[in-house]
């Protein structure tokens, strides 16, 4: 058996469709697995509610296009600031594996009882930018592709451990975006495709690169552009 016939692509599915405004449909671009949106907005309808308001809040602008963006750059800043603002917090799931090896005892040699050795190995996890009540969400603008990777498999592992539900990534389109620095006079608003964006998000969530997670991605799109 050959490994293409081993790798299953998930189906993407458009629940968001059916659950979030259509003013926000209008200004995003969206992807989805597991139906995240509806998941997320049953089980967790305040939470989700915090999401639509701060998309419908949110508003691209030209000081935004036309500012370098320095470490976190003001786009996330200013996402990350306002789900902090709703209770929402930066998290860290870390774990302390115990294992513990008993030895029995051999009578022949006058041993009578098992001796124990235990050790610890501390896993230290990777921070999500925001958790709140069992959803994980992560803010990528402008980050290196392989944080994708990351987020993913950190959702996929805390999904798996039942301490989340769900994640949501907030993240950029390319085209669009580069069009709309161009026309503003800042050619290398967006630079390269090899940055976060949702057309590098697609196929790893096709893949399954989340595991058993619902996963919602959002886009912002130049028609987020305050007018």
């Amino acid at each position: 058996m050959s490994l293409s016939t081993l790798v299953h692509e998930m189906d993407l599915t458009d629940s968001y469709k059916r659950v979030l405004p259509p003013a926000i449909l209008t200004r995003y671009d969206f992807g989805e697995v597991r139906e995240a949106a509806t998941i997320l907005s049953t089980t967790n309808p305040d939470e989700f509610d915090d999401l639509v308001r701060v998309l419908q809040r949110f508003r691209l602008t030209r000081e935004d296009v036309l500012t370098a963006g320095g470490n976190e750059g003001l786009i996330a800043k200013r996402l990350n600031d306002e789900f902090r603002m709703r209770g929402w917090r930066e998290g860290r799931h870390d774990q302390t594996v115990t294992s513990k090896l008993s030895l029995m005892p051999y009578k022949p040699a006058g041993e009578k009882e098992a001796t124990a050795t235990e050790s610890e190995v501390e896993n230290t996890g990777y921070k999500v930018d925001n958790v709140k009540s069992g959803i994980a969400l992560d803010v990528e603008w402008n980050a290196k592709d392989g944080n994708l990777d990351r987020d993913l498999g950190a959702y996929s592992a805390l999904y798996d451990l039942g301490i989340i539900r769900g994640g949501v990534l907030i993240t950029r389109s390319h085209d669009d975006l580069r069009a709309l620095g161009a026309e503003l006079g800042r050619p290398d608003f967006v630079k390269t495709t090899t940055t976060t964006n949702l057309g590098k998000l697609i196929p790893r969530l096709s893949r399954g690169s989340a595991g058993g997670c619902p996963v919602l991605a959002i886009a912002i799109t130049a028609r987020c552009l305050a007018p």
